[in-house]
């Protein structure tokens, strides 16, 4: 025990609500989220429920705003865009409310590739807001490998896009990390079961600490375990500072994000 003041600031920007259709997850609920929250010291988590990925976004977004209205000060959400269902009414929901702070797509699940014009919408409002947009992004993809969202940064320039998991396997990292040294739009989020501390490194290093970001993908992988790889890669604390809270902290939209201290922290 050394204390009760956390050793970090921490915001996840990746994270789940609810039941998924591929396997099971035991306890995908905002409470239970909360709970490690509390465990871990983090402040705010960002989430989209999978049922706005899978079946209905509409719906599914509306579960994300209850888990907002249910822990105010701890869950912020994505508004998941479906192409195929409307994405204009679902941008014009986030763009009239607060409790949104960023866009969510998963082009793989969707299976419709981010270069498409129906996402088109997607890049427009990112553009025109500064809203940011988590995607999912998986080395040889035909929708959403790394190297695809280069085409999206020349069109838009204007956007922030963070690709979600890095593309996933070492060699998607290596894609990920040379489409946003290319592109200052694109942003490197950290989640996912291939991810170690030394690939953490690599993204820092070539890429700066200011563009990469700490997720979890909870309750995919626990909060813990991918925190963990994070406090222990081998970072500087400045440069660790940056990737857990201080880089999500300038881009999303946020409401007034609380300031003091949890209760319990990283390393307690």
């Amino acid at each position: 025990m050394i204390g009760r003041r956390p050793l970090h600031r921490i915001v996840d920007v990746h994270a789940h609500l609810g039941p998924y259709s591929l396997f099971f997850i035991p306890e995908p609920d905002a409470a239970t989220m909360v709970a490690v929250m509390d465990r871990t010291g983090t402040d705010v988590t960002v989430l989209s429920a999978n049922r706005a990925i899978q079946q209905d976004a509409h719906l599914g977004n509306s579960q994300s705003l209850a888990a907002v209205d249910a822990y105010p000060d701890r869950i912020a959400a994505y508004a998941v865009i479906n192409p195929w269902q409307e994405p204009e009414r679902e941008l014009e929901r986030l763009a009239g409310d607060e409790r949104f702070v960023g866009v969510k797509v998963h082009p793989s699940l969707h299976r419709y590739p981010v270069t498409g014009a129906r996402y088109a919408p997607v890049w427009e409002f990112a553009e025109s807001t500064g809203c940011p947009v988590l995607s999912h992004s998986e080395h040889l993809s035909p929708y959403d490998a790394p190297v695809l969202f280069q085409t999206v940064a020349e069109r838009y320039p204007g956007t922030s896009i963070v690709l979600g998991h890095a593309g996933i396997t070492p060699a998607g990292v290596d894609e990920a990390i040379e489409a946003a040294r290319r592109y200052d739009s694109l942003w490197l989020e950290v989640c996912g079961s291939q991810m170690t501390g030394p690939l953490i490194r690599a993204m820092v290093d070539q890429v700066g600490s200011g563009r990469v970001l700490f997720g979890s993908d909870f309750p995919f992988i626990d909060q813990r375990m991918s925190l963990g790889r994070v406090v222990c890669a081998p970072l500087t604390e400045s440069q660790r500072q940056d990737v857990l809270s201080g880089n999500a902290r300038k881009l999303f939209r946020w409401r007034p994000l609380p300031d003091g201290p949890r209760e319990r922290g990283v390393g307690q």
